[in-house]
């Protein structure tokens, strides 16, 4: 018998029914030689402190430094933290009697880093020595499933990628579990969290957050023509910026004495805009999020649910491009999505003989090539996965289109000794722009605007002053932190370090949602409309780490440049733990000397028994008296209650009214909270 061990039940099941396993057992399938069983992510993770005898938090311990690392199931939550989840354990029974029973096993967790480590720590923690074969591919439709099948990998082809997934396993669990509790216990109250790409992360969001707030916005008026021409109506803009009102006026009532413009300059050029790149990971977050508002994290999960669907190939991908063999197959992907009416009429504007080959780079393609939709045509999508799917589809369409081409020109036009400008522009070949009807990205060029050169006189329809001011930083969306993220080179790189840090980023296109959410998990940041902001405990750590290593995006994204070297066999997993492990040394003695500035909490009886203190962490409200029992927790429908209100609720019975709270069906409310005569807490919504 051969094992198929899956990353998932519902991935199991499709290679099941593909190998003819038809017979469902508690766990499992088998049949036709085969045992096909799954993990539930990982199944096995590194241990806690107590499972090396090292209660939490407790400064003598400090830095724990495990030798060796030990494996073992993954841990329940909550009061069961410290305890195996029990439906890990049985998993993990059952595989390992499979494991067991079997001549050989078959690796079918998901093609990457992570999948690899998944099924790497369930064979190491089962102290299994079988020999195992690689199956490598990149959708899971049948097609894509019988050629990985018969064209299985040896297990050893990938001891490198489980190497540089083991040491980044390592490396996060010693940078994260060091770093948190030194800075827990330096802080003397709650609990703070602190990681290897976590912090860096926060420190973006921070620092542009306090750039944004402290920035003083400078007014400058300009003026702005209106002019005509063969019955066309355009605008033009002053070259000149004032600094004050007054002076914009005067020169505003030189130019109203005069009904014609000059048109002194014409600079005209032919540009072509290249089609863009097939979507990666990131990229798909980001227009998903720009576009409709989705987060990274549900881009996400849609994306991988489309790919267990089998719709699209694998998702968790850092490329944009595909190899020539997948390009040969690209055609009648496209000429598949004529089944669907809504996909059909754009391929009219596809020209199949003269397709855009500036996708096919093979020196980009890592372990999985860019986005693509499978030959499998989607059924019973939801909305969301709807949506996902067409931005694919679309994005894959655009790619294998032309350039699209414009006449842009620059005109400068001259009242009295005053410059005027504008720049025009014309659309004289739409290529990929087309698909979509993309025409209105660029706001800052006028359409429709009569021909022009120089010499020509215009007429002057009316003149205005426009107040304007000097854009400061913006605070960080979803998409522009993903942005930031992929690209971490700063003012402060060295050309040297420009260079190897070209292609690096903060995390990986698989992880970067997981970041983002854990950060508004810890709250150290949360949602304001569509910006992300630090609250008031994101910016008590981010001054804490600003000016130290853990808080540098530059170390992190060295790392990941280690990371890649040992998958590529270039470097030495063992030497950078030891750099890993000098570092956690270094960082855990720092944070312990950091002087922290703890919220300020106010002193509350409890308002049930009216006899015992409150106690108030980051995360619940409660009463000190166990046999009391009184307890709120300070996050209500993804507003966290500030201690101000907190004391108002407690003493006065009711809170503020809080804007921006977030109901279950994702609606935006507006309430006060208010303590009813059970000391339940309760809404209150305003007439």
């Amino acid at each position: 018998m051969i094992t198929v061990l899956a990353e998932k039940p519902s991935v199991a099941r499709e290679l099941a029914a593909l190998l003819n396993a038809t017979e469902k057992k508690e766990g499992f399938f088998q049949g036709n030689g085969y045992y096909v069983t799954w993990a539930l992510g990982h199944l096995v993770t590194l241990g806690l402190p107590e499972d090396y005898g090292f209660p939490s938090f407790q400064k003598d311990n400090l830095p724990i430094i495990p030798a060796p690392f030990m494996l073992t199931p993954r841990k329940g939550s909550g009061n069961e933290r410290l305890l195996p989840d029990k439906r890990i354990v049985k998993q993990l029974v059952t595989i390992g009697d499979l494991f067991r029973k079997s001549e050989s096993l078959i690796a079918a967790t998901d093609t990457g880093r992570e999948g690899e480590l998944i099924f790497r720590y369930i064979y190491e923690y089962l102290n299994c020595r079988k020999p195992f074969k690689r199956l490598w591919v990149s959708s899971l439709t049948e097609k894509a499933l019988r050629k990985g099948f018969a064209n299985l990998l040896p297990g050893e082809e990938f001891e490198k990628l489980y190497l540089a997934a083991r040491a980044r396993s390592r490396a996060d669990w010693l940078v994260g579990i060091n770093a948190s509790q030194a800075l827990s216990i330096a802080a003397g109250t709650g609990i703070y969290s602190l990681g290897r790409v976590q912090t860096p992360t926060l420190g973006l969001v921070c620092k542009r957050f306090l750039e944004h707030r402290d920035h003083k916005p400078a007014k400058y008026w300009q003026l702005q023509l209106v002019h005509t021409k063969s019955f066309l109506e355009f605008r033009s803009n002053g070259a000149l910026h004032f600094d004050t009102q007054e002076k914009a006026e005067d020169v505003l009532k030189s130019v109203q004495r005069q009904s014609h413009a000059t048109v002194s300059a014409v600079l005209s050029e032919t540009v072509h805009e290249p089609a863009p790149l097939l979507f990666d990971l990131t990229a798909l977050q980001k227009e998903a999020n720009r576009k409709y508002g989705l987060t990274a994290s549900e881009t996400l999960e849609i994306a991988q649910s489309l790919y267990e669907k089998q719709f699209i190939t694998y998702p968790r991908t850092g490329s944009k491009y595909v190899t020539q063999d997948v390009w040969e197959g690209i055609p009648a992907l496209i000429r598949s999505l004529q089944h669907d009416p809504e996909l059909d009429k754009h391929l009219t504007k596809i020209k199949f003989g003269r397709l855009n080959r500036h996708i096919v780079n093979e020196g980009k393609v890592t372990d999985h090539h860019g986005l693509l939709i499978t030959e499998k045509l989607p059924s019973s999508l939801s909305v969301k996965e709807d949506v996902i799917y067409k931005m694919i589809a679309l994005r894959l369409l655009e790619s294998v289109s032309e350039a699209c081409t414009k006449e842009v020109s620059r005109i400068t036009l001259q009242v009295l000794h005053y410059d005027f400008g504008l720049t025009a522009s014309e659309i004289t070949e739409p290529g990929w722009r087309s698909i979509q009807n993309a025409f209105d990205d660029n706001t800052i060029e006028e359409r429709n605007v009569p021909e022009l050169k120089e010499g020509d006189r215009v007429t002057i329809t009316s003149s205005t002053i426009k107040q304007k001011q000097h854009a400061g930083p913006q605070l960080y969306t979803e998409a522009s932190l993903l942005s930031a993220m992929e690209q971490i080179i700063s003012e402060n790189c060295t050309a040297a370090s420009k260079t190897d840090l070209k292609d690096v980023g903060l995390g990986t296109p698989a992880t970067r949602a997981s970041i983002i959410e854990g950060l508004l998990d810890r709250q150290y940041i949360e949602r304001k409309g569509k910006a992300l902001i630090p609250t008031s405990k994101g910016l008590v750590v981010y001054e804490i780490v600003a000016n130290m290593r853990i808080g540098s995006a530059v170390m992190t994204a060295e790392w990941e440049i280690a990371l890649a070297s040992i998958e590529q066999g270039t470097f030495s997993s063992e030497k950078f733990q030891s750099e890993i492990e000098a570092y956690t040394k270094s960082i855990t003695d720092e944070l312990l000397k950091a002087p922290v500035k703890n919220e300020a909490v106010p002193e509350l009886l409890c308002p049930k028994c009216g006899e015992h203190h409150l106690h108030i962490s980051d995360k619940v409200v409660k009463c000190t008296a166990e046999q009391c029992g009184w307890l709120q927790f300070r996050k209500v429908c993804g507003t966290i209650l500030p201690a101000a209100e907190i004391e108002n609720l407690v003493k006065n019975r009711t809170t503020n009214v809080l804007k921006g709270m977030v109901s279950k069906s994702g609606k935006k409310f507006n309430a006060r909270l208010i303590l009813d005569d059970e000391h339940q807490v309760a809404f209150a919504f305003e007439k």
